[in-house]
């Protein structure tokens, strides 16, 4: 089992998150003209921050222990901007964004990140857009130049579109329709949240895809992908001044307009339990048993010491799932899938601290053959018990608090998490050492407050229980009752 504060910096942000991948010659771009304004906004050790003068943030981090460098662009903008009707119009301009400027045909873009020796990809989850590459450190400046092209000038024609669509939805089919279990998890996200735009599928409803016209992703991106509304996040061997001077000459040079307004959508309370069962033909059960719970405010980083309420209840949540499920042998791995009479394969616990939407604390099972989910469910909720009723141990604590420090220092082995770290600060509106003071703010929560929080949000009225059931009679996954399942062809 991986630390847990990596397991916690990895998911906070992404619960779920869909990816593209293609990989890319660019010839020697011209030099960097003189720096326009740019204000420096703040910086974290090591860290250089800065605001070009069209809005948009600048964050770079050297490293210089290997000659590489990863750059990512970072849009604020997810599946959570979306509106009803349009859900995974973000996702479909990710894979659009691949399909060429006035200067780049569709597909160049990884060809030429290829041919200077790197590797691209991009994801879209919930909260946000983000596109990286990692080349060798001598050749930024060309990627640089070529991201900022297509975020100016993304281009194609409608024809490209319709390609685009049939793929996406052949991914949907690949990654959901075809998967009982990720198709529980995109009906229990329906289930848990009534007003939050978090209960919609990232890679949207199959329906919403087929219906998206070009001109309606056209104008999200004119909409969202403002300078104002992104940021160029730069790690690796590189001098401040140089990508600085980059930034501002292909960046900066992006005229500046206005971000639209966000309007909440606060989910409203929760007043009774939910459950759903979905059949399907699985070799396994599974279950989800889900509670909404605070979130981690980017204002609680303001005091010295997270003071008492919401956030500080977010932390002791955190610990609490690293108590459950932090290390191997942890409290569920030896109450429910150890010995003779073990209950489930595997069992897990996972709580979300933050995000730009409502955030939930999971336990999850897989029964073993002859256990019923509700026996997983009913010892599952019996670990959350006996916190509750008995706390937890000075050893445990300790255990997960060194977890956690261990952690800070491998997180250093790999650039691109380095980066990817520096823009979810930026997306939430954190100092970017975020993740050192959570550390150190985790490390004062003590075994009272853990015990505190295990009685306080794990309420019947507040559970959502989600439930695959095994049925060998159910529809083949991807198919409904009356009619046969697509045949599945290769996505790109």
């Amino acid at each position: 089992m991986s630390s847990p504060l990596i397991a916690l910096l990895a998911r906070a942000l992404l619960v779920l998150s869909l990816g593209h991948a293609q990989s890319l010659l660019a010839q020697p771009a011209p030099a960097p003209s003189a720096p326009a304004a740019a204000s420096v906004v703040s910086s974290a050790p090591g860290v250089h921050q800065f605001t070009l003068a069209n809005g948009m943030d600048l964050i770079i981090k050297p490293d210089r222990r290997a000659p590489t460098a990863v750059h990512m662009l970072w849009v604020r903008v997810g599946s959570m901007d979306e509106v009803d009707g349009s859900s995974g119009i973000a996702h479909v301009l990710e894979h659009m964004m691949f399909k060429g400027t006035p200067t780049v045909k569709a597909g160049e873009f990884s060809r030429r990140v290829a041919a200077l020796g790197g590797r691209d990809n991009a994801f879209t989850s919930r909260d946000a857009t983000a596109y990286h590459q990692q080349v060798p450190a001598n050749r930024l400046r060309e990627v640089m130049e070529l991201e900022a092209d297509r975020f100016a000038s993304n281009s194609w024609p409608d024809e490209e579109f319709r390609r685009e669509i049939e793929v996406i939805k052949e991914e949907r089919r690949q990654r959901t329709d075809d998967s009982p279990r990720a198709q529980l998890y995109e009906m229990a996200q329906a289930t848990l949240f009534t007003a939050s735009p978090y209960r919609r599928p990232i890679i949207g409803w199959m329906n919403d895809i087929e219906s998206l016209t070009p001109e309606e992703v056209r104008e999200f991106r004119l909409r969202w992908y403002a300078p104002a509304n992104a940021a160029v996040v730069v790690a690796g061997d590189v001098d401040v001044a140089q990508v600085r001077a980059w930034a501002e000459q292909y960046y900066g040079a992006i005229p500046a307009r206005a971000v639209p307004a966000r309007k909440p959508r606060i989910e409203p309370p929760q007043n009774g339990p939910r459950r759903l069962e979905h059949r399907a033909r699985t070799s396994q059960g599974y279950l989800s048993l889900m509670f909404k719970v605070p979130q981690f405010e980017a204002s609680a980083l303001a005091a010295e010491t997270v003071p008492a309420g919401p956030s500080r209840d977010a932390l002791a949540l955190t610990v609490l799932a690293a108590v459950l499920d932090g290390y191997s042998g942890a409290r569920l791995d030896r109450a429910l899938t150890q010995g003779p009479q073990r209950l489930a394969h595997s069992a897990g616990a996972y709580n979300g601290l933050y995000g730009r939407g409502p955030q939930v604390f999971t336990l999850d099972g897989v029964p073993v053959e002859g256990r019923s989910a509700q026996e997983v469910v009913d010892a599952l909720r019996a670990q959350v018990a006996e916190v509750a009723q008995n706390g937890v141990s000075a050893a445990e604590l300790q255990r997960v608090k060194t977890q956690w420090i261990a952690s800070e220092t491998y997180k250093l082995d790999a650039l691109f998490s380095q980066a990817r770290e520096l823009g979810t600060a930026w997306l939430m509106g954190f100092p970017l050492d975020v993740n050192s003071r959570l550390v150190k703010h985790l490390r004062t929560i003590t075994a009272q407050e853990v015990q505190q929080v295990a009685q306080r949000y794990f309420g019947d009225a507040q559970s959502t229980l989600a439930v695959l059931v095994p049925e060998a009679n159910a529809p083949a996954p991807g198919a409904s009752p009356s009619s046969p399942a697509k045949p599945s062809a290769p996505v790109r």
